[in-house]
């Protein structure tokens, strides 16, 4: 007696926000620089930039370290809360990102689970939902909604949970190499996307297993990681 063979299910996609599915990197090293120059702390871009993907409050305690200015958690506060200001006056030049909208379309059309788990605060993730064309619905987990953001793995476990799912079954989606060893940590696969200004070498030692050039290059390949088009 012939068995069916068994169909086993297209892992669930669990996505970073920033630099993976919006264009918005450099809005956020531009707005951290101007929060900075306002406490008198001068850093050059490039390092704003190595710290993108972590939260609010670890970017802060990390520069604080490079500039050897100790700050206290007020000061962590406040600055955290100049930085949301100075991006929200940015906000209007971020687009999605190639193929970010595309993507997300046929996941949901090929009844592929997926979630939004991001390490920026939910006053200004939530605006991204209306720019990628997805539902206040959307399941988006946000940094005020878990205990330790990226490279902790509490945003990726809650992600998963929140779908209902195993995160063991899932992969995570990043441009950083904080979103990759945050989905390491979570026992996760990890895929890596150039979007977000990080090099190939530079993802795949922090656990890449694949890298793509943005979400269209991604969609392109989707076979790669799991997921197959329909009737395929």
């Amino acid at each position: 007696m012939n068995e069916e063979p068994v169909s086993s299910p297209a892992p669930t996609l669990l996505f970073d926000l920033d630099g993976t599915l919006i264009d918005s990197v450099y809005q956020h090293v531009l707005a951290w620089r101007e929060a900075l120059n306002e406490f008198g702390l001068d850093l050059a871009i490039w390092r704003i930039h190595r710290r993108i993907g972590m939260s609010g409050g670890l970017f802060v305690s990390a520069l604080s370290r490079e500039t050897g200015r100790p700050l206290s958690d007020e000061q962590v506060r406040e600055l955290t809360e100049a930085h949301v200001r100075a991006y929200s006056r940015l906000r209007e030049s971020v687009r999605p990102l190639p193929g970010a909208r595309e993507l997300l379309t046929a996941l949901t059309d090929q009844g592929v689970t997926w979630a939004i788990a991001t390490s920026g605060l939910a006053a200004s993730a939530r605006s991204a939902l209306a720019l990628l064309g997805l539902p206040e619905d959307t399941p988006m987990v946000t940094r005020d909604q878990v205990r330790y953001a990226k490279p902790d793995p509490d945003l990726f476990l809650t992600a998963a949970a929140r779908v209902g799912v195993d995160v063991r079954h899932a992969v995570v989606v990043g441009d950083s190499v904080w979103d990759l060893l945050a989905a390491r940590r979570a026992g996760a696969l990890g895929v890596g996307l150039l979007s977000g200004g990080y090099g190939r070498e530079e993802l795949e030692r922090a656990g890449a297993y694949r890298v793509y050039a943005d979400p269209a290059d991604l969609l392109a390949h989707l076979d790669e990681i799991g997921v197959r088009r329909s009737g395929s």
